[in-house]
């Protein structure tokens, strides 16, 4: 296959957010490295981060102008000189740099093989989104049969990964989300769903006789935050965070001591990946029996054309969206 010199991407130009990306129809497609692969994309994911990115509030995110996305599914057509593992003509899905574009660069072992009978799209989220729910729920969040699992954002891609995942698990899920999206919400597994802006350790409280749940998955921030600690089980309660969609939260000592008397742990995929890839691997292979066994199944994204890409992002922003948002070059 033929690869040209220049490609279509979107630029973002500052950090005043998402509607200040550009899509600027000459840039140089990227070379390949000795253990890359060069991917024609087909397929991009829009995810929070390229929110936060875009607000220069990502920790060690980039500085623009810079090409933004980072997860994209396609087809391999170039491979780097040391890359005995991938082929021209795979079709992948993977995390790099630069995925709003028409052609992006993948390291080789990030190259995940799209699924037999799964298309470009439907892969999306194989990369970010499901190994985030599985390791949040299981290896971090340690949800077994008989827990009781709050998930925020539950309409959101790795909201939804995640009520699945839990409900996999044999756990009892209380979701939250707008009111406009409970019923996708339990459509996709959960067992109650709460509204996100009224009082959710409340009605959690309430659901669970008093008691609060055993886990809660943590990604809105903000003031949710403080709700998330309330609606944990005293002591043996766990609150994982790996998101802050709603903005920068604050706990302090005094409130472990004499507040919240509950387990905190944070998560960032990308530290885990790096920090324990043993781990990750377990992961992987776990979300491989997923699909194995039809418990993962592919689902149909909220597709933009490429130049749209600001609008998507916007409308993520807000949440405006449910399940995942796709670009595609």
């Amino acid at each position: 296959m033929t690869v040209p010199t220049t490609m279509r991407a979107l630029q973002q130009r500052s950090l005043d957010g998402p509607l200040d990306m550009v899509l600027i129809p000459d840039v140089p497609v990227p070379r390949p490295g000795p253990d890359d692969v060069l991917v024609r994309v087909t397929a991009a994911g829009v995810n929070f981060a390229d929110v936060s990115k875009a607000h220069g509030t990502f920790g060690d995110g980039p500085r623009p102008p810079y090409l933004a996305g980072f997860e994209a599914a396609g087809e391999v057509v170039a491979v780097g000189e040391a890359v005995t593992t991938v082929a021209a003509g795979a079709h992948v899905v993977g995390v790099g740099e630069g995925a709003f574009a028409e052609y992006m660069v993948l390291p080789a072992v990030a190259a995940m093989p799209v699924p037999s009978g799964w298309t470009h799209q439907q892969a999306l989220g194989l990369a970010v989104n499901w190994p985030t729910a599985l390791a949040v729920v299981g290896h971090l969040g340690g949800v077994t049969a008989g827990r009781t699992v709050l998930v925020h954002a539950a309409a959101g891609a790795t909201g939804r990964a995640a009520v699945t995942v839990a409900k996999h698990r044999g756990a009892m899920v209380i979701a939250t989300a707008s009111r406009e999206k409970h019923a996708a919400v339990l459509a996709a597994g959960a067992d109650h769903v709460v509204d996100s802006r009224g009082d959710v350790a409340a009605e959690v409280r309430r659901l669970t006789g008093g008691v609060g749940v055993d886990v809660v998955l943590e990604s809105a921030g903000g003031a949710t935050l403080e709700a998330s600690l309330a609606a944990a089980k005293r002591v043996t309660g766990r609150v994982v965070v790996y998101g802050l969609a709603g903005g920068e939260a604050s706990l302090t000592n005094w409130d472990l001591v004499y507040r919240h008397q509950v387990h905190v742990v944070g998560f960032n995929l990308g530290v885990f990946i790096r920090s324990a890839p043993q781990l990750f691997g377990e992961v992987l292979g776990e979300l491989h029996t997923l699909i194995a066994d039809g418990v993962l199944t592919p689902s149909e994204p909220t597709t933009y054309a490429l130049p749209g890409g600001p609008k998507a992002l916007a409308a993520l922003e807000t949440r405006a969206t449910i399940g995942k948002l796709v670009l595609a070059p």
